[in-house]
C-alpha cells in the first residue's frame, strides 16, 4: 500500500492510531506549561506544489506567515513567535531579500517575529514555519454543540479563482480579477476575529483545504452532524463577475476553493457579532455527516496525495 492510497487524511489516522498520537488532530497542538496555554503548529509552502516560480516572492513570504499564523488564530490564540526553515537553490540574494521582506511585513501585521530557523539547499524553493501562540482558552474543532450555529468569516472561492486566473498567464486582467487574484497571493489570516473566537466559540478551524474538506473533518471530530445551505454561503461580487464571465459555478467554488484562510466556527446563533463579516450558513444537531440542502455533501477538497 502507498501512501497515495490512504490520502494524506487517511495517512494522519494511520499515524495516529499506529503510534498512540490522541493529541493529534487540530490545527494546533496545545500544551500546558505553567498556568499558560501554549499552542504550537507549523505549515510548508513548496515551489511547484503551493507556488509557481513566477509568483511575486515576497508575496510567497506573507502567504507563509499568513497560513501558519491563521491556525494558531482559528483556535483562539495570539501568534507569538515564528521559526522559518529555509529551502534554498543557488539563486540571487535579491530574491532572498525579497522574500524575507514578505515575511516581515506580514509578522508585522500579525504582531509576530520571526526568532530564528534553518537554512539547506534544495533543488526548489521551499519554506517550512513553525509557530508559537498563547491562548487564554484553547478552541479545537472537535467541540460543537447541537444547537449550534454554523458560521464562516468572509467569502469564500476566491483564491480559487484567482490561481485560476494566474494560471492563465495573460498579459492583461480586469479590475475584478486583479483582486481576485491578490486575494490568492496575499491572503489574510483572520486576526481580528481573535477575541470573538476566544471568547464565544465552541468549535473552530480555518478553512484552508475549502470548506468541504474542513467542514467534514469538524463534523466527524465532533460526532455531529452539520446541515449547511448553499443560498448561505457568502460570495464575493468579484467571484459573481469570474463565475458569469468564465461560465462557472459560483458556489462550487466557494465549497471546495481552498486557501481563502476564512475561519469555520461554530456556537449559539444569538452569539452572532453584526460587528464582523460573519455569515451563519447552517446549525450542528444530533447525528452525522455533512448535508448542503438536506443531501449528503459531496467528497471534494484538496489533500496532497490525490490532488
Amino acid at each position: 500500500m502507498k501512501v497515495s492510497d490512504l490520502g494524506e487524511f487517511g495517512l494522519i489516522e494511520h499515524l495516529k492510531a499506529k503510534f498512540s498520537l490522541a493529541e493529534v488532530g487540530d490545527d494546533t497542538a496545545c500544551v500546558e506549561l505553567a498556568d499558560l496555554k501554549i499552542l504550537l503548529t507549523c505549515d510548508t509552502l513548496l515551489e511547484g506544489r503551493h507556488f509557481l516560480p513566477f509568483y511575486p516572492i515576497s508575496t510567497v513570504g506573507w502567504k507563509a506567515v499568513s497560513a501558519t499564523v491563521s491556525d494558531i488564530i482559528a483556535n483562539g490564540g495570539k501568534p507569538l513567535y515564528l521559526l522559518v526553515s529555509l529551502l534554498l537553490p543557488d539563486v540571487e540574494l535579491k530574491k532572498v531579500d525579497e522574500l524575507y521582506e514578505g515575511m516581515t511585513k506580514a509578522c508585522e501585521f500579525y504582531g509576530t517575529k520571526i526568532v530564528g530557523g534553518n537554512v539547506v539547499k534544495a533543488e526548489k524553493l521551499g519554506l517550512d514555519l513553525f509557530a508559537v501562540g498563547q491562548a487564554e482558552r484553547f478552541v479545537g474543532r472537535s467541540s460543537a454543540k447541537a444547537g449550534d450555529g454554523v458560521f464562516v468569516s468572509g467569502t469564500l472561492g476566491d483564491s480559487l479563482a484567482g490561481l485560476e486566473l494566474l494560471l492563465m498567464e495573460r498579459k492583461n486582467y480586469e479590475d475584478f480579477e486583479l483582486r481576485l487574484i491578490e486575494r490568492h497571493l496575499r491572503p489574510t489570516a483572520r486576526i481580528d476575529y481573535l477575541r470573538h473566537i476566544s471568547k464565544y466559540a465552541n468549535a473552530s478551524m480555518d478553512i484552508s483545504d475549502g470548506l468541504a474538506s474542513d467542514i467534514r473533518h469538524m463534523a466527524k471530530r465532533s460526532g455531529l452532524r452539520f446541515n449547511i445551505f448553499k443560498e448561505k454561503l457568502p460570495l464575493s461580487k468579484e467571484l459573481y463577475e469570474f463565475a458569469k464571465k468564465h461560465g462557472k459555478d459560483p458556489y462550487a467554488y466557494a465549497l471546495k476553493g481552498g486557501e481563502d484562510y476564512q475561519l469555520l466556527f461554530t456556537h449559539p446563533p444569538e452569539r452572532m457579532n453584526p460587528f464582523l463579516d460573519m455569515s451563519q450558513i447552517g446549525y450542528v444537531q444530533e447525528g452525522e455527516g455533512v448535508f448542503v440542502d438536506n443531501k449528503p455533501l459531496e467528497e471534494y477538497g484538496f489533500d496532497h496525495f490525490r490532488s
